[in-house]
């Protein structure tokens, strides 16, 4: 059974966690962001220019590199990027023995037929 005095709430300006993160530090996101947003000067993998280019755009261009190489993964992972995932589709055999119902719920994708 949960002790009554924990279930009420802490008042107004006290922590529950006085010796939590403190004040100022940055969440990870952030960092990331603002490490990937740096700029470099670095060579053009696909042109071979030298080039001044964000983290973020290396990264990128370095996918693109390995997809040009033939890396399938890497062709994949563009391509899913810039068009999406291709949807899913599952094939369903059962041997069922009752009543069963199926509902399908229309979205954008799937409209029921009109007659």
């Amino acid at each position: 059974m949960p002790n009554p005095e924990n279930l009420k709430p802490f008042p107004k300006g006290v922590s529950g966690n006085p010796a939590g993160k403190p004040k100022g530090t940055q969440h990870s996101k952030t960092r990331l962001l603002r490490i990937l947003d740096l700029v470099q000067k670095k060579r053009n993998p696909i042109t071979g220019e030298e080039e001044e280019f964000t983290v973020l755009e290396l990264m990128d261009m370095q996918m693109i590199s390995k997809a040009l190489k033939g890396d399938q993964r890497a062709y994949e992972a563009v391509v899913d990027r810039l068009e999406g995932k291709p949807k899913q589709t599952t094939d369903i055999t059962a041997d069922i023995k009752g009543n069963v119902q199926i509902t399908i719920e229309p979205d954008a994708d799937c409209q029921p037929i009109k007659d």
